[in-house]
């Protein structure tokens, strides 16, 4: 599925964008601080990217990718999380920038889907963080109930005398069924910690649980603390949903796992001028299979 079929930068006027904020900062005594997103791309001679349901990014640190992806959601209008980079220029230059929606079957303009987003690296660790600590706060959740739970069971009766002391006559009458344990009191009362697993498991498990259908979405660097067997896992997934879930995917990613999707349509931001490339043509795929041809005989 394409929502997004077009977008065009508008590194013609990136020196008008940027008269335009000095104007504003200094009025005579024009000045800017940051010109940032101007002067990324122009010499990169990037101007227009056409779409595919899953279109790559693929650059070293400082290229560009992470740009364009917030660029692209800005414009869009996607939901986020984690705060972006921006520079006074960043609001003018998304205004500038166009976007052209493709055609359904119905010869119709797509709209962005309700629910699309961009998703980066902050939010996966972010939700890592979130199950760990809200393990550690059932854990010591769990010591004051089984702190609580002789007393409670054997102590002296608590009288319901109104909503105050409702919580606690509540945890007494649990206590004192034949029919509950210690143990289950425990875990009825403190609650459950979400089973744990390593960082790419649990990243995996993030996307499992996020990614819908019928929605556009923007990936910076998703393969982030995933082992390669995860990162092969993320491939199924991302082409399964947009294969046949209605899923346009736009990813910032170096992997080679990613970049060797079927279908995916790469552009090089390494390269001058950026193009677009085949995923066995990169540097960085590249790189990987000179070092295992390299060993070749030690797999053999």
């Amino acid at each position: 599925m394409i929502y997004i079929d077009r977008f065009v930068l508008p590194i013609d006027e990136e020196e008008d964008i940027i008269g335009a904020v000095m104007a504003r900062n200094g009025g005579m005594y024009e000045y800017i601080d940051n010109p940032y997103p101007c002067r990324v791309f122009p010499e990169k001679e990037l101007k227009e990217i056409f779409f595919r349901p899953v279109t790559i990014f693929y650059g070293g640190n400082g290229s560009g990718k992470s740009t364009l992806l917030n660029l692209i959601a800005e414009k869009a209008g996607l939901k986020r999380v984690a705060p972006h980079n921006s520079g006074e220029t960043f609001d003018l230059y998304v205004e500038k920038c166009g976007m052209t929606m493709a055609e359904d079957d119905c010869g119709e303009r797509c709209a962005i889907p309700e629910g699309s987003r961009i998703i980066t690296s902050d939010d996966v660790f972010d939700y890592m963080l979130t199950l760990r600590t809200g393990n550690d706060e059932i854990t010591e959740s769990k010591t004051r109930v089984r702190e609580d739970y002789a007393s409670l069971k054997y102590g002296k009766n608590i009288r319901f005398t109104g909503m105050d002391v409702y919580e606690e006559y509540r945890m007494q009458v649990m206590s004192r069924k034949r029919s509950v344990s210690r143990r289950a009191f425990i875990r009825e009362m403190a609650g459950s910690e979400t089973a744990l697993h390593s960082n790419g498991e649990t990243a995996l498990r993030y996307f499992e649980e996020r990614l819908e259908n019928d929605t556009l979405y923007c990936l910076d660097e998703p393969e982030n603390s995933m082992s390669p067997k995860l990162q092969l896992e993320l491939v199924k997934i991302i082409a399964e949903m947009s294969r046949l879930c209605g899923c346009q995917f736009i990813i910032a990613t170096h992997s080679p796992f990613l970049l060797a999707m079927d279908g995916a349509r790469i552009i090089d931001l390494d390269s001058r001028p950026a193009r677009y490339r085949n995923w066995w043509e990169l540097e960085n795929c590249r790189t990987y299979f000179e070092f295992f041809d390299k060993h070749r005989h030690l797999f053999i």
